[in-house]
């Protein structure tokens, strides 16, 4: 997570907000096969956390200072594995998430982290001192009929992380604690409970479902939010707990900012990406699990291919030179690799560049002069998919007289393929296959 400078938001994060199911719906236990739910940004009309009094300027701004800070996290957990670092900024990622836990089913709102694996929310008893303030009540295990303490001979309690493990002598339930990287914290027991989400098709239900039921939480949490749910590549995360009834496959398709609909994530066989404008490319993962990296071989702008010597040495090396995530919203890249990038855009455009007053974005021009540019074939050159991005990708209003690249050059020794430039796209992750799959696409359409 990023310090409270960089908090404008997390996982930076995907804070995805799926529509939950009425505790008067009957539930249905999920099979194997294929369901769909809704998300939405963190800064769309749709949104509780949205700040009504921001501006053009506050959110471009935020949004950058986010990408940052979740590259220098990305950057700390590579170098120690150990560390439980999440990437996650609580105050506000890029996409959040509701559903329900229990039975009946308990509606929650959470912070979703394409950065973090573990699934967790404010539980009672929760004394207000030792938990941030909630808006909504907190869920309270004892009322539910399917919640269920995980012992802590519990294979799965052997999932988390060593230096997050704790057992309780007395009881033999499994402890958890997380700590962030601007130094919030969650403490409490690992359980089971049934989770639900309100599909397209009527409500889904996960039995037995895994999450930490914190009973000691603080730092820069939002009060609209429950508590965050990871949606990483770890044993714990959402996404490998539902992987044996979801074919192991997610799919979504990120709307435009200005379009006040919600963006649509896929799981099983309605994920599956199919027809002549798919490519794909493998991933590879570090020694966590949690995140997944491509390997980036070049760059064409026109017709000016662009690589360097770091870039292609992390991809000789194999294990992927950039990380793909959800909740990154600028593309980073490598400080040298990006100053040649951003020279070849220069020079097809042929204006003069304009300087951002804040700062935070490295290439502007002025507005009314670059509408009128026509598109610029950018193609991202990945191991085996070739990836070409519309000018809506590479670039974004960040006031009412400026347009800025949204690609910033980063010294961190991380690269990230940031969700602007899939906005419009149909992106697959096949986890059983490990690739990464890409289409082109009117994601209102999808």
């Amino acid at each position: 997570m990023a310090n409270n400078h960089s908090a404008i938001n997390q996982i930076a994060c995907f804070l995805f907000v799926i529509s939950c199911c009425s505790p008067f719906q009957p539930l249905v236990e999920a099979k194997l096969g294929g369901f769909t739910i809704e998300i939405i940004h963190r800064d769309s009309q749709l949104s509780p956390f949205l700040n009504h009094s921001a501006t053009i300027e506050d959110f471009s701004n935020g949004d950058a200072l986010r990408s940052i800070a979740r590259a220098n996290h990305f950057h700390q957990s590579s170098l120690d594995t150990n560390k439980i670092q999440s990437t996650v900024i609580p105050n506000g990622g890029d996409y959040l998430m509701k559903f329900s836990i229990g039975s009946p089913p308990v509606e929650v709102l959470a912070i979703a982290d394409t950065g973090s694996d573990l699934v967790w929310i404010q539980c009672e008893p929760c004394p207000q001192s030792e938990c941030y303030p909630q808006d909504a009540p907190l869920f309270n295990p004892t009322k539910s009929s399917t919640y269920a303490d995980l012992p802590c001979d519990d294979n799965l309690c052997n999932d988390l992380p060593s230096t997050s493990r704790d057992c309780s002598f007395w009881d033999n339930k499994c402890q958890y604690k997380y700590r962030y990287g601007d130094q919030s914290y969650t403490r409490g027991e690992l359980a089971t409970d049934t989770f639900t989400f309100n599909s397209t098709d009527g409500p889904a239900s996960f039995p037995k479902s895994v999450f930490g039921c914190g009973h000691n939480n603080g730092g820069t949490f939002d009060s609209r939010g429950s508590g965050i749910v990871g949606l990483g590549g770890g044993p714990l995360s959402l996404i490998s707990q539902l992987s044996s009834q979801i074919e192991q496959k997610f799919s979504y398709c990120l709307l435009p900012r200005n379009v006040s609909s919600a963006s649509k994530l896929k799981f099983g066989s309605d994920a599956i990406l199919t027809g002549p404008k798919v490519v794909s490319t493998s991933f590879s993962s570090d020694s966590s699990g949690t995140f997944y990296y491509l390997t980036l071989e070049s760059v064409s702008v026109e017709d000016k291919k662009i690589t360097n010597d770091q870039m292609a040495a992390a991809a000789a090396a194999g294990g992927g030179n950039i990380i793909i995530d959800s909740g990154t919203t600028l593309t980073l890249l490598e400080s040298s690799f990006y100053d040649e990038l951003e020279a070849a855009v220069k020079e097809k455009i042929k204006l003069a560049s304009v300087e951002d007053p804040r700062g935070s974005y490295s290439l502007c021009y002025d507005r009314s002069a670059f509408e009128n540019i026509p598109e610029i074939k950018v193609v991202f050159h990945f191991r085996g998919a070739d990836v070409e991005l519309k000018k809506l990708n590479l670039f974004r209003t960040i006031s009412s007289d400026l347009s800025c690249l949204t690609m910033i050059p980063t010294d961190g020794g991380i690269s990230i393929y940031g969700n602007w430039a899939q906005i419009n796209f149909q992106v697959e992750y096949d986890l059983a296959g490990k690739q990464v799959s890409f289409a082109p696409a009117d994601c209102t359409q999808y």
